[in-house]
Parts: structure tokens; C-alpha cells; sequence
């Protein structure tokens, strides 16, 4: 493996293989690149498990300007109007540039892209591909593109522990092998890692995806942003399955409804209804369950016949629970879905550290603010790759790197004991207490700098955040502060400050009887 660090020295180097980290490559290409992944190559992605598609105004009676309107709506005054504004104007270039690389989206028989219905979108806009199967026909279609990419080279098995940095940024990545540690001399570094539900007991996203590419960004002294977002998707198929299937909201777009055991409709009388933005049906969701009930959705009358044609993915997850959707009721649950937060970029992916790009879900950018639009997440993923790999070919190279060749291999991550801490504390609900618990109990794995460590720093960042946003808006939802405050805020700050307020904190007598 060593002769192989050495044949890719000097290369820029992009840590994970979904839509982000593949884009990345191929945009960058025929520079020669180096990606990194654990698993195989597009494998273990939350891109390639995306049901949805990508949000782009294509439609005749859509612009980019209502495309933002709808995103600033959902953000809830954290979105930056400026990065949000341009991100949306190159919604269709985006799937241009996807199409060019392979990617066949669903078009209608006049050869226009076939629209769906999201909630809160005003207008049919999102693209799909294969039905509820985009992710992963976006996936499937960019591995074939970079495996036939000469300049790229793929190094599966290797897990990213560390970033290393000296005065002039990043120097090299700390890899694991099954033989040791691995470092990649580089002065350029992608993270396109995903996010963070893997620190949740109920998730949609792959298990082992606890933040790592905020965890390195974060222990490298990077800022990070918004970490206290953490959007809940309202309908997760109810079921022994871990992780939870995802039912998309597309099938709510279609006319499915929501009730209760008592088949009692209880979003009819909220605006927007069933496609009112996510939190707040995630929020209705949880309050039937708290109370003791049950909550499924219904497609009989909207799809019946139609729902395995329309949504093949989730009527095939649905009869491996042993359910008919097109004539049962759907149990449903919220559970952990996207991460609004994560390391601080610029328009141009750059983070706060010297030749460190962060792009899709491990980045914040401030498109999302406080509540992701549905179906903005691989769309914030494909142009914010582009955006990146066109950044670094303008970017003069710095002088080589000079990684130490030496490092201790840090633990593999555990992060079994987090996650009963951060579901219990940091749910779709929260208040003072809990979030204080959540700190007391997590900042001791944090600084033992056991495997639980990794994944701790994370969910410490969470909790840390959480503490300090005293309303409630959007996905950040406390029940001792019901309301939002007047003016919005967004905050950003390193692993340093967050570890000196969760130090205060934990020694708070409210922390430490939670």
C-alpha cells in the first residue's frame, strides 16, 4: 500500500464515492485524482438511497426565482439568499452536466424531463431517474463514468482517520488499510463524506456514516456551521429493517395522506397539509406517537394499482415487510435524514483551512439554513462538486507536501456508544435539560479518545450548538423555547470553542442531574 501513496503523492485526493465525491473526480478530470472509500466504489452511499431526485426549474411555468423563494421559505431566514440564489440558477446546468455523464433521467413521451411534486415546492420540479430509484441510477451511471476515467484512480478499503496540516494548510490524509496505516501526501483534500445518521438509532442513511468528514474537518480546526440542524424525514417505513427505508415524499406529492390508527386525517387542517415543509409533519408525527398512537400512510385511493409502477423501490421494501401498499395502510416514523450543518463553506466549496474543499451533505453552505427543501440535497451535492473541482484547477498548487510518514493509527470508530445519548437528547424535540445531558455524557467519550471518540466529537458538536440557539426554528425544535426569535442567526466556530462550552456546561448543575 505504501507503493501505491506513492504513485498518487501530490494528486487531490477526494475522501467518500457518492454523487459529490464522483462528480468531483470526472469535473476534474483528465487532472489525475485520487478517491478514497471504504466500502466500494458508490457503495454505502446516501446518494445512491436517495429516492426523490434532484430539484431543478425546468418546468414551463417555473424560474429559478420561484425555485428560491421555496428554498428561502423552508430555510426559515438562516439561508444565505446569495449562495442559495446562485446554486438554484445552475439547478439545470447541473443536470446537464449529470446527463452528459451518463445519468438517463425519466422524460415524458415528448422527450421533456417527467416532473414530480415535492413538499413545500410550488411547481413540479424534481428530476428523477428510474421512478423513486434516482440515487441510485445517478450512482450507477457516475461509477461507470469514472471507472472508464483513465485519470482517476480508485483506492477501495481505505478508511480516512486524519487529516494532516502544517503552516501552509493540509499536508496529508491519515488512511487505514487492512494493513496499517496508509498517508497520502497531498496539498489538496475533497471531503464529500455524507452525514450524520449514524449517531441515530432511527435513520434513513446508511449506518456507518456518523459525520466523518465533519470529524476530520473538525479535528484539522476547521469551522464548522449550523450543526444543530438535523432534519427528521417524517415518513420512514415503520419496520425491523435497520436502517429504515425511506418512503419518499414524492409518494405524498402523488396524493397519498397520512392518518392515525383511528384513521383520523390529523395534517388536514394544517397549511400545506401532508406537504407542509418536513419538520413540521415530523413534529405531528411524533406527537401521535407520544400520545400512544400509530401513523401510516395511505395510497389506496391516490395510487392503488399504480403505486408499484410509480414507486417500485419502496412497493418492493414495502412487501418485504409483508405489506401491500397499494391496498394497506403504510406504518410510518420519523427518522434522522439529512444534516442542514457541517463544515463552513464558501461558494467555492473552500472550507476554513487551505486546500480544503468540503462538498454535498458533509458541508454547510447555507442553501438549506434551517430546513432543507426536498430534493436540494443532490442537487447542493452536483453543483457544489463542480463548483470545487473547477476551484482547484484555478488554484495554484502549493509547494509539496511533506506528511510525516509516521503517524499512530487512530481507533476505528464505535459509535454504538453514542447513539442511545444523541437519539434520547437530541431528537425532533429538545429542551435545556436534554441537551445539557447530552453534552454531560458525551464529552467524556469525547476526551478519552477511545473508538467512541470519533463519532462523539460529532454528536458533541450537535449538542453544543443546539445549547446555544434558544428558540425554535425549523428542525431545531425546543419545547422550552416554542418560539422563534425576531432576528435570524446563523453561527459557525471550531472544535476548540465547542469543547470550551461543553466544559461550562457539563459542570452546570442542569447537566449534570439530566
Amino acid at each position: 500500500m505504501s507503493e501505491i501513496a506513492d504513485q498518487v503523492t501530490g494528486r487531490t485526493v477526494i475522501v467518500g464515492s457518492g454523487l459529490a465525491g464522483l462528480m468531483t473526480a470526472l469535473t476534474l478530470a483528465p487532472e489525475p485524482v485520487v478517491i478514497v472509500t471504504r466500502a466500494g466504489l458508490g457503495a454505502e452511499t446516501s446518494s445512491a438511497w436517495a429516492q426523490g431526485g434532484i430539484a431543478a426549474s425546468l418546468g414551463a411555468d417555473d424560474s429559478a426565482d420561484l425555485h428560491l423563494a421555496d428554498t428561502l421559505a423552508a430555510g426559515d431566514g438562516l439561508c444565505d439568499p446569495v449562495i442559495a440564489a446562485g446554486i438554484v440558477a445552475e439547478a439545470p446546468a447541473a443536470i446537464a452536466a449529470l446527463e452528459r455523464a451518463g445519468v438517463g433521467f425519466d422524460k415524458t413521451p415528448d422527450g421533456s424531463f417527467s416532473l414530480g411534486l415535492e413538499a413545500a415546492h410550488s411547481r413540479r420540479r424534481i428530476v428523477h431517474a428510474d421512478g423513486d430509484g434516482s440515487g441510485a441510477a445517478i450512482v450507477r451511471a457516475l461509477v461507470a463514468a469514472v471507472t472508464a476515467t483513465p485519470s482517476i484512480t480508485v483506492l477501495e478499503g481505505l478508511e480516512a482517520r486524519r487529516i494532516l496540516t502544517d503552516e501552509s494548510g493540509v499536508s496529508g490524509l491519515v488512511c487505514a488499510s487492512e494493513n496499517g496505516a496508509v498517508i497520502l501526501p497531498t496539498r489538496r483534500i475533497v471531503l464529500a463524506t455524507g452525514g450524520i445518521g449514524g449517531l441515530y438509532e432511527a435513520t434513513t442513511n446508511p449506518t456507518g456514516n456518523f459525520g466523518q468528514g465533519i470529524m476530520l474537518a473538525a479535528r484539522a480546526g476547521a469551522e464548522l456551521a449550523d450543526m444543530e440542524f438535523v432534519q427528521f424525514h417524517p415518513t420512514a417505513l415503520d419496520s425491523r429493517r435497520r436502517p429504515l427505508a425511506l418512503v419518499s415524499e414524492a409518494v405524498r406529492g402523488e396524493g397519498a395522506v397520512l392518518v392515525n390508527e383511528s384513521c383520523d386525517r390529523f395534517m388536514a387542517g394544517v397549511p400545506g397539509a401532508e406537504l407542509a415543509p418536513r419538520d413540521v409533519v415530523a413534529r405531528a408525527i411524533s406527537a401521535e406517537l407520544a400520545r400512544g398512537g400509530r401513523v401510516f400512510l395511505d395510497a389506496r385511493a391516490a395510487l392503488g394499482d399504480r403505486f408499484a409502477t410509480r414507486f417500485p423501490v419502496i412497493d418492493a421494501l414495502c412487501r418485504e415487510a409483508g405489506l401491500d401498499a397499494s391496498r394497506q395502510l403504510i406504518p410510518v416514523r420519523p427518522a434522522v435524514h439529512y444534516h442542514m450543518g457541517g463544515v463552513a463553506t464558501d461558494a467555492a466549496g473552500r472550507s476554513s483551512i487551505a486546500g480544503l474543499w468540503v462538498a454535498g451533505e458533509a458541508a454547510s453552505t447555507g442553501l438549506h439554513g434551517a430546513n432543507r427543501l426536498a430534493s436540494n440535497s443532490l442537487l447542493e451535492a452536483a453543483v457544489m462538486s463542480i463548483r470545487a473541482a473547477r476551484d482547484i484547477l484555478a488554484t495554484p498548487a502549493a509547494k509539496p507536501s511533506t506528511a510525516e510518514s509516521i503517524v499512530t493509527l487512530p481507533a476505528a470508530a464505535d459509535p454504538s456508544p453514542v447513539r442511545p445519548i444523541v437519539s434520547r437528547h437530541l431528537g425532533v424535540l429538545r429542551n435545556a435539560g436534554a441537551i445539557h445531558g447530552a453534552v454531560a455524557s458525551l464529552l467524556p467519550l469525547v476526551e478519552a479518545g477511545g473508538p467512541a471518540s470519533d463519532p462523539a466529537i460529532v454528536a458533541l458538536l450537535i449538542a453544543v450548538f443546539a445549547s446555544l440557539r434558544a428558540e425554535s426554528r425549523r428542525a431545531h425544535a425546543r419545547t422550552d423555547f416554542p418560539l422563534r426569535r425576531a432576528e435570524a442567526a446563523r453561527r459557525k466556530m471550531t472544535l476548540t470553542d465547542a469543547l470550551e462550552i461543553a466544559r461550562a456546561t457539563a459542570s452546570h448543575p442542569l447537566a449534570r442531574s439530566a
